[in-house]
């Protein structure tokens, strides 16, 4: 059966911003990568992997409109990112899931209330419906015995699979990873691509920048290297010298 794409780049320029929030100025920093055409299918992991400086942060950021795409054409479930309005941000990032290296939770709510207050400010009303939309995403996670637990509370692993629980909270169809193993250690980096490998097999894309090359032996997908200001789709044990 065929697969939906999720994401779909043509010909992109990917460029560093050098002014936050440029979306209207479409301001242009510096070129790191050229010439990407990718898609991404739904439920498929797709690892970004290269140096610090390749442009993966760069590409993820331009895929949820920090930085502005403007040299080439793109789509990310359904919003066309060359067009991209600033009002249009906030509904695409409603539509999708991100997940940054250092969490950034809410320090003054409990794990429950870091979901309520995502749900409640992207348009959710009825508690009952929330309730149920937490229990179901802490259940996912592994965190359903932590609702009422402080974020300070919480591990170092803890607290990312809260921060993957609120990137599922609206349903997603694609997930944006920037290093979230980046902080943890090997065990609970582990712990994060179990979860990511059940997100995937319920049908939820994840598109992940990684420099743990580890995770990727472990938990094996479609690997694409950033490099010399390119990016090339690369079997991953050929690479690492691992292929039977």
């Amino acid at each position: 059966m065929d697969r939906n794409p999720v994401i779909e780049l043509r010909n992109v320029a990917v460029f560093h911003s050098t002014k936050p929030g440029s979306v209207k100025l479409k301001h242009r920093g510096e070129m790191v990568v050229s010439g990407v055409d990718l898609t991404v299918y739904e439920g498929e992991m797709v690892y970004f992997i290269g140096k610090v400086g390749s442009g993966k942060s760069s590409l993820i950021k331009t895929l949820y409109a920090e930085v502005p795409l403007v040299e080439g054409e793109g789509s990310i479930v359904g919003f066309n990112l060359r067009n991209m309005k600033r009002r249009d941000v906030s509904r695409l990032r409603r539509s999708i899931g991100i997940v940054f290296q250092d969490y950034q939770l809410l320090s003054d709510r409990d794990v429950f209330g870091n979901l309520h207050y995502v749900m409640k400010a992207t348009g959710w009303k009825n508690e009952v419906d929330m309730r149920k939309r937490i229990e179901e995403v802490l259940a996912v996670v592994g965190l359903e015995n932590k609702a009422f637990k402080m974020p300070f509370e919480l591990s170092g692993g803890q607290q990312q699979r809260l921060a993957i629980a609120r990137a599922l909270v609206n349903k997603p169809r694609v997930i944006l990873a920037d290093e979230p193993t980046g902080n943890l250690d090997p065990w609970a980096a582990e712990e994060i691509m179990e979860v990511f490998r059940r997100i995937v097999e319920g049908g939820c894309s994840i598109v992940m920048s990684t420099h743990n090359v580890a995770n990727i032996e472990q938990y094996p997908s479609r690997t694409i290297r950033f490099n010399r200001g390119k990016i090339e789709e690369i079997d991953i044990n050929t690479v690492l010298g691992t292929a039977q």
